[in-house]
C-alpha cells in the first residue's frame, strides 16, 4: 500500500483534565469580551454553570445565555440562537453541554456570520469563510463535537439528519474538564460512550482516499497517517474504562479515562470520517427516536463482522487496544466478541428487533442509509445496497460469525 497521507484539523487550544474549565475566562477572552453562552436547558441552573458566569463576569466579560437547545436541533431553534448572537454583539460563542448543545453552538455561531437558510450550507465544504469562534466545553463523553468538523440538524423536509461540514465549524478552542461528566446518567454515559468507541473503530477502519493536494480538500480524508494511533488510543482507554463508568459513575478515574478517550476518538474522526454504522443508524434513529450512541453501537458488533475478511489486521489491532493484549494475541473475532461483550455490559440493546424495527422494515432502512454517500465513501468496502442488508439482518436477528445465520 502506498503511504497514508495525514491531515489534522484542530482548534488551536485543546485543555483536558480536572478543573480545566478553570482556564475558560482566559480562553474565552482572548476572542472578545461579548460572549453568548450556549448551554444545555437543564445545566442553567447548576452550580458548575453558576460558577462559570462568576468566573467570566469577574473577568470582565458581558455573557447573554441561550439554553433553546433541544436534542433532535430543528432548524428554527438554531435561527432564533443567531438572532441573539447578532443582537448581542457576540465576538466569541461558549458552548457548554453535550453534542446537540455543541453542534447548535457551531451552526449558531456560523449563522451569526453567513445569512441562511441553514439548508444552504447542507453537505461539505459550503460555509463560505470563518464563523464566530467558539470555545466548546462537553458534559458528555461522546460525540467529540468539542474537536470536529461537523454538526447535524434536523430538517422537517428531510428524512434523515442532515450534516454540515466544514473546517470552519471546528472550534478555536475545547476545553475538557471530566468534572462535568460526573453528573451523566448511566444511560447517556453508556451510549455516548460508545459511540466514542464507533469513532475510534470507524476512523481506524476507514478507507484510504487519494488525495489532490493542489485542490481543496474534503472535509474527511479517509485513512490517516496522524490519526491511526490516536484511534488506538482512544480504544485503550474506553474498552476497560467505559464499563467501569457506567456501573460506578462516581469512578473518578473512570470519568477521566472515558472522557479522554472520547476526545481522542472525535480528534480520530473529525479527519477521517465515519462510516457504515453511521450510515446506517440515521434511518433506525429516524425511525424509533432511540440515542444516536444506542444505534450506532448496537450496530458496530455487526458491521466489523462483515468487514472482518476484508480489514482483519486493524480489526484485530484495534481489539489489542481494546483489551490491552499484544497484537499475537488478537483476532478480529476476538475483537468482535469484546465489542458485544462491551455492548452487553453497559446496557446496549443487542438486536434491531429489541428496539421496534421489524424484518420488513430492513430493505427500506438500508434505502436510506445509501443515501448518505459521504460517510459511505469511507468505509473500506464497496457499501453496496447488498452490504447494508447483510449488516442490517445480522443486526435484527442477532447474528455474530455465522454467515448463514442472517
Amino acid at each position: 500500500m502506498p503511504e497514508l497521507p495525514g491531515t489534522l484539523r484542530l482548534p488551536a487550544r485543546v485543555h483536558f483534565g480536572y478543573g480545566a474549565r478553570a482556564q475558560l475566562p482566559e480562553v474565552v477572552a482572548g476572542h472578545g469580551t461579548r460572549v453568548l453562552a450556549v448551554v444545555d436547558p437543564f445545566l442553567e441552573t447548576t452550580p458548575h454553570f453558576a460558577a462559570v458566569l462568576g468566573a467570566l463576569a469577574t473577568a470582565g466579560l458581558d455573557v447573554r445565555t441561550y439554553s433553546a437547545i433541544t436534542p433532535e436541533l430543528p432548524v428554527g431553534t438554531l435561527t432564533s440562537g443567531a438572532e441573539v448572537a447578532r443582537d448581542h454583539g457576540a465576538e466569541v460563542v461558549l458552548a457548554i453541554g453535550g453534542g446537540s448543545a455543541l453542534d447548535a453552538a457551531k451552526l449558531i455561531a456560523m449563522l451569526a456570520v453567513h445569512d441562511g437558510p441553514l439548508a444552504r450550507f447542507y453537505g461539505e465544504n459550503l460555509v463560505p469563510g470563518p464563523v464566530v469562534p467558539v470555545v466548546a466545553v462537553p458534559t458528555t463523553a461522546g460525540t467529540g463535537s468539542e474537536v470536529t468538523p461537523v454538526a447535524v440538524v434536523s430538517d422537517p423536509d428531510r428524512e434523515l439528519k442532515v450534516g454540515i461540514s466544514s473546517p470552519f465549524l471546528v472550534p478555536a478552542a475545547a476545553v475538557v474538564d471530566p468534572e462535568l461528566t460526573l453528573g451523566a446518567p448511566a444511560s447517556v454515559t453508556a451510549f455516548s460512550g460508545i459511540d466514542a468507541l464507533v469513532h475510534a473503530a470507524e476512523s481506524y477502519t476507514a478507507r484510504p482516499l487519494p488525495l489532490d493536494w493542489s485542490a481543496p480538500l474534503p472535509v474527511f480524508t479517509g485513512r490517516n497517517a496522524l490519526t491511526e494511533p490516536i484511534a488506538l488510543q482512544a480504544a485503550e482507554k474506553l474498552g476497560p474504562w467505559l464499563p467501569t463508568a457506567v456501573r460506578s459513575p462516581g469512578d473518578r478515574d473512570a470519568r477521566r479515562e472515558v472522557a479522554l478517550g472520547a476526545l481522542l476518538a472525535g480528534i480520530a474522526f473529525g479527519s477521517t470520517g465515519t462510516h457504515l454504522c453511521h450510515a446506517i443508524q440515521y434511518p433506525i434513529g429516524a425511525l424509533t427516536k432511540t440515542p444516536h450512541g444506542l444505534g450506532t453501537g448496537l450496530l458496530l458488533p455487526y458491521a466489523l463482522d462483515v468487514l472482518r475478511t476484508e480489514v482483519a489486521e486493524r480489526i484485530a489491532r484495534l481489539g489489542a487496544a481494546l483489551e490491552g493484549i499484544p497484537e499475537r494475541d488478537a483476532s478480529a473475532e476476538r475483537t468482535i466478541a469484546r465489542v458485544a461483550a462491551i455492548n452487553r455490559a453497559i446496557g446496549v440493546p443487542a438486536t434491531l428487533a429489541e428496539i421496534g424495527i421489524g424484518r420488513d422494515q430492513l430493505p427500506q432502512i438500508a434505502e436510506l442509509a445509501l443515501k448518505s454517500a459521504r460517510l459511505l465513501a469511507i468505509a473500506p468496502v464497496e457499501p453496496t445496497r447488498e452490504l447494508l442488508l447483510d449488516i442490517l439482518r445480522r443486526a435484527h436477528a442477532g447474528a455474530l460469525g455465522d454467515r448463514n445465520a442472517a
